[in-house]
């Protein structure tokens, strides 16, 4: 384990729902993650077992932390898809994905933003692309599964319906975020799942159980392992509602996009070893 890091496995009790934690943070990655909330701080209404509501993330009062910005990845594309359902009847466990975007300056919820949300199949595949699979031999072109947008309520809430992520090689379980305010794109991360709940779902329900677990964990994958440099370290809290993973989490942007314009200048820069 890298100097000064740690895991943390916890749980957080709201109301009649426990959600499952795991950090794995520096000191400073501890202030600013968003991960579980007091009661006080729920997306909207009451969290009750029988609702999609959430509790998404805590941050300190006065402490609105900007979320990390990660690498775009290379399987991202627009497919115009304004829609909460983007599972597209791909198989795999049902997933509830809740996410708040506030603005850090203020704290405040930002209405109307879009999020786009793209992630792999339950065998590790993204929609759109070819030369995918162990054996790089499987094309999904022309298909758009597992991508959608969706604009923020009110509360700066957005709610989509997919399927549990799963592993292809080198990479950990994830799902990717870009966030775009008016016109600019205030952030691009990606998020990330508790290494013992992906190994439990891997391991339990099909079509998960076909393969082995995960090639990589959390700490062993270097976009994870990045930190607040890279986007990585910010996992989701999750728990199981009988056939139902349901996930959620905070996203604090700056809506000027200045933050996120110079994070992928410094994302580029290391890419190229300068």
């Amino acid at each position: 384990m890298a100097a000064g890091l740690e895991t943390r496995p916890a749980q957080l009790q709201i109301g009649d729902m426990t959600f499952l934690m795991t950090r794995f943070l520096s000191r400073r990655q501890a202030l600013g993650t968003v991960l579980a909330a007091p009661a006080t701080a729920v997306l909207t209404g009451a969290a009750h077992a029988d609702q999609t509501t959430l509790a998404a993330a805590d941050q300190p009062p006065g402490q609105c932390r900007l979320y990390p910005q990660a690498v775009e990845g290379p399987f991202y594309f627009d497919p115009k898809l304004v829609r909460s359902d983007i599972s597209d009847g791909r198989p795999g466990m049902p997933l509830r994905l809740e996410l708040r975007i506030i603005e850090t300056a203020t704290c405040a919820a930002i209405p109307n933003a879009r999020v786009d949300v793209w992630h792999a199949d339950a065998e590790g595949l993204y929609s759109g692309y070819a030369g995918q699979g162990a054996g790089r031999s499987v094309s999904t072109k022309g298909e758009r599964f597992l991508r959608g947008t969706q604009m923020t309520d009110a509360d700066g809430v957005v709610r989509f319906q997919s399927v549990y992520p799963g592993w292809y090689p080198g990479r950990t379980p994830h799902i990717h975020v870009k966030l775009f305010v008016g016109e600019k794109r205030v952030a691009t991360a990606q998020v990330y799942f508790p290494d013992e709940f992906s190994a439990r779902i891997y391991t339990t329900y099909e079509p998960y159980k076909l393969r082995s677990i995960a090639d990589t964990t959390n700490d062993e994958d270097r976009i994870f392992r990045g930190g607040e440099r890279d986007g990585g370290g910010t996992v989701l809290a999750v728990n199981q509602d009988g056939e139902t993973v349901v996930a959620a989490l905070l996203i604090g942007v700056d809506r000027t996009g200045q933050a996120a314009e110079h994070a992928e200048r410094g994302i580029f820069r290391r890419m190229l070893g300068l």
